[in-house]
């Protein structure tokens, strides 16, 4: 069930499909805007984000795609505005990869939250939370588990963010378990915005480096972290980057003529 044009405030209900996946074409400010009203609403809403690297495990995982299909996904990274280019003119209005949106969102956001993490290493989920809890002192951040539970454990992490209900949570698995996760144990009952933020808490609690800030303007971040861990991801950067562009260009070249739903 497609879900984006429903949960897209009016005027702001522009989505582009890359490789059958509808990802918002929305400004920065106004995504935070959307976000808060969420919470404010309490309507429940899935959140992922879009990159070179989902969209070409989506192509191959149908079960994955399907789980996608339900949540709001934004852009994240040079890939998905390239495809967007090529597909439809224009890249996306604005870059929000998760590392860099999710802490400005939850800075940005006045009314006082409670924000669960799950996921990472329990000594980087702390150091996140502390880092979280710095940068946005009016909210109130919880570790509820890391991401190393046993299928035994998982009741019982359920049963606490139940208990917690926290307006927002980070699930920080890696994709595509964080997604599925999220999609087989959390709805309503559980939070009102569950955010997959892939290896957020990582980068918050400085085990893993981010690139300096002229690689992330030159959109070059991806080659900074291909030259930090070649070993793990020259498949995902060497191999991944130019599949991806060749499914867009498939995308391009078996598409019939624009209808006016199309983009929507």
């Amino acid at each position: 069930m497609n879900m984006h044009a429903a949960r897209t405030p009016s005027g702001l209900d522009t989505s582009k499909t890359i490789l059958g996946i509808p990802v918002l074409a929305i400004r920065w400010n106004d995504a935070v805007g959307l976000l808060n009203r969420l919470i404010a609403e309490r309507r429940f809403t899935k959140v992922s984000f879009l990159n070179a690297h989902n969209a070409n495990l989506a192509s191959t995982d149908p079960v994955f795609a399907d789980a996608l299909d339900d949540f709001l996904i934004l852009p994240d990274g040079i890939g998905v505005d390239l495809a967007a280019k090529l597909l439809y003119g224009a890249p996306f209005p604005d870059n929000l990869n998760g590392t860099d949106f999710v802490p400005a969102f939850l800075q940005a956001s006045m009314t006082p939250l409670t924000v669960g993490l799950l996921g990472a290493t329990r000594v980087n989920a702390e150091a996140a939370s502390a880092k979280l809890a710095a940068l946005a002192v009016q909210h109130s951040f919880v570790v509820i588990h890391d991401g190393y539970f046993s299928p035994a454990e998982e009741a019982g992490i359920v049963d606490r963010i139940e208990e917690l209900r926290p307006d927002v949570l980070l699930v920080a698995m890696g994709v595509p378990r964080q997604e599925l996760w999220i999609a087989h144990h959390i709805d309503a009952r559980h939070c009102t915005l569950p955010i997959a933020v892939g290896a957020l808490l990582d980068f918050l609690s400085g085990a893993v480096p981010r690139a300096p800030l002229w690689m992330r303007r030159l959109r070059l971040e991806w080659l900074f972290r291909l030259a930090v861990e070649p070993g793990r991801l020259w498949r995902r950067y060497v191999v991944g980057n130019p599949l991806f562009l060749l499914r867009v260009v498939r995308q391009k070249l078996s598409r019939t003529p624009e209808a006016p739903g199309d983009i929507h």
